[in-house]
């Protein structure tokens, strides 16, 4: 099985890049939204540690937001607990997975957390900042602090770039995306 890992900045385009490939995503974002409303022993985790911020379950995302804008230190503690749960949620997609050729891997903290092993082929999502931070106020919940935080504690774009195998200068255009991953995948698969 091949594993391709996706890195790239916050609101570069990572998750639609790795769902255009057509094979199995591991999307750790989506992991940890479904932990936070299904698994009752993250809530007690975080309630314990975070009392002031987690008052009810199932967590809500304003929960997280807030804890983390009160103090930087509380993203690392709310880190450690449920990177744990993904990891586990990342053997058990990857066991269910062993047979397909291709697994694509959407971890934005793939490199930071020491997930990715040697042979796992990395691709870098390029874009212009202008582009990411006009996709980025679109969101729902944006918040510039947040997103501050978020980004000192992933290694920098350089390092992430010559760590990959691959880099894709996104546009934004589907036709694109579509034609890069047509001709990564014949090259990956050979």
């Amino acid at each position: 099985m091949i594993k391709i890992g996706i890195l790239g900045d916050i609101g570069s385009g990572k998750s639609f890049l790795a769902n255009s490939f057509g094979y199995p995503v591991f999307n750790a974002d989506e992991e940890v939204n479904k932990l936070y409303k299904s698994d009752k022993k993250i809530y007690n985790k975080l309630k314990k540690i975070l009392p002031k911020f987690f008052q009810k379950f199932p967590i809500e995302k304003y929960q997280i937001i807030n804890a983390i804008l009160d103090k930087k230190q509380n993203l690392k503690k709310i880190v450690n607990i449920v990177h744990k749960e993904v990891r586990k949620k990342l053997r058990i997609f990857l066991k269910k997975n062993s047979h397909k050729k291709i697994v694509i891997l959407d971890i934005p903290l793939l490199l930071e957390n020491r997930i990715n092993k040697k042979k796992y082929i990395l691709i870098f999502v390029q874009s212009k900042r202008s582009d990411v931070l006009r996709r980025l106020k679109k969101r729902k919940n944006f918040n510039q602090n947040l997103l501050n935080i978020f980004r000192k504690i992933q290694l920098p774009l350089d390092y992430k770039k010559k760590k990959s195998n691959y880099i894709f200068k996104n546009d934004f255009r589907k036709a694109t995306v579509k034609k890069y991953v047509r001709v990564i995948t014949r090259e990956i698969l050979g």
